[in-house]
């Protein structure tokens, strides 16, 4: 059986969103490359998950009662790392190996090779699909365990996304959980700028999902209400959207489109990890 879930108060939560900051920065220096935007905008969202919310046990990564997790912007791979190695999946040490040649840790999640992670993700909209299937399987084996999946914004602008959204809603998974990283940032610039898939909460409700909006997902004091609903909301898949700022917690970074997939240098790193430092 997975461990209870703990309880921290949001203060401690902070301090661990830190650390899983620093990890997203060691990493992506490390590496040269990888993508530090939207891992730093979800980290507070995957620390709540993995330190709170979600029934999981680090020395049982395996174990089929277990809670899952799909990162379907699975590009954010080194924020999902970091909260990895911080839970004790693996050492934090190993996320100075991020996309080196026999890592374990690679540009995009490998269900295969890495402790912790539930599915292999990339392609945007697929990882959506994937924990479709894991709710379903569990309804179908009368299991209690959730799914929980979290999306880019810019990855809605995916057909593959809405219909998952439809399957789900159509067969009342209230075992599944995604959440919407709204940081209003994609590659090629803001989200209003290349594609909108605006309004996300009401297109949700259309397909049948009980939405749940959260006006700071970098605040823990408005994520953990938002999850108490999700898990309590039975007869339909919950949508928690919520804002973020992409970069968070780096001054240089926050709301920079250019750091959606670039690696900071020395001089950069030096001063990430001071403000990050600040918040331990």
């Amino acid at each position: 059986m997975a461990e209870t879930r703990s309880q921290h108060t949001d203060a401690e939560l902070e301090k661990i969103a830190a650390r899983v900051r620093q990890g997203v920065i060691v990493g992506t220096h490390a590496a040269k490359s990888g993508h530090p935007g939207g891992s730093l905008s979800a980290a507070d969202i995957l620390t709540y998950l993995y330190f709170e919310e979600m029934d999981v046990d680090p020395q049982n990564p395996n174990d089929p009662k277990r809670d899952r997790l799909v990162l379907s912007k699975g590009h954010a791979a080194p924020g999902l790392y970091s909260v990895l190695a911080e839970r004790g999946y693996f050492p934090p040490k190993e996320l100075e190996t991020l996309r080196h040649v026999d890592s374990r840790l690679q540009g995009h999640p490998n269900m295969n090779d890495t402790p912790g992670v539930d599915m292999s993700t990339g392609s945007l909209g697929q990882g959506i699909s994937a924990a479709v299937g894991m709710a379903l399987a569990a309804k179908h084996w009368g299991e209690t365990w959730r799914t929980y999946a979290i999306l880019g914004d810019g990855e809605l602008e995916e057909g593959q996304v809405w219909e998952a959204a439809m399957f789900a809603g159509n067969h009342g998974l209230d075992n599944l959980c995604a959440v919407v990283d709204w940081n209003g940032l994609q590659i090629d610039g803001t989200i209003e700028e290349v594609n909108p898939a605006t309004p996300i909460a009401e297109k949700f409700r259309a397909f049948k999902w009980h939405v749940i909006e959260v006006e700071d997902g970098n605040d823990f004091a408005q994520l953990r209400p938002a999850f108490a609903e999700a898990r309590a909301t039975k007869g339909a898949p919950t949508c928690i959207v919520a804002k973020t700022v992409k970069g968070k917690g780096v001054s240089f970074m926050e709301n920079q489109v250019g750091w959606h997939g670039k690696a900071p240098n020395d001089e950069q790193f030096e001063q990430a990890m001071a403000e990050l430092k600040k918040g331990e």
